[in-house]
């Protein structure tokens, strides 16, 4: 088995929701700008609740946000 990693789709769904900033999710999840930048260049895997919190803020489900993908390690 390769090596999984988490991707995500929040810088997408931030612009689609009126260009919200890494600011402005922050401030409705709880938590840093520099945690939400982090999350964004998949160098962070977020907590399972911030992962929901972030899913609510999007009034999307958490599969529409994270993706747990296997890695090609060629």
């Amino acid at each position: 088995m390769g090596r999984r990693r988490i991707r995500n789709n929040i810088r997408k769904l931030r612009f689609n929701a009126n260009e919200m900033t890494q600011e402005q999710l922050a401030e409705k999840v709880g938590v840093t700008r520099q945690t939400i930048i982090a999350i964004e260049k998949d160098k962070y895997p977020p907590s399972l609740e911030l992962a929901f919190r972030i899913a609510l803020v999007f009034n999307v489900s958490l599969d529409e946000v994270f993706s747990y993908l296997e890695e090609d390690t060629k």
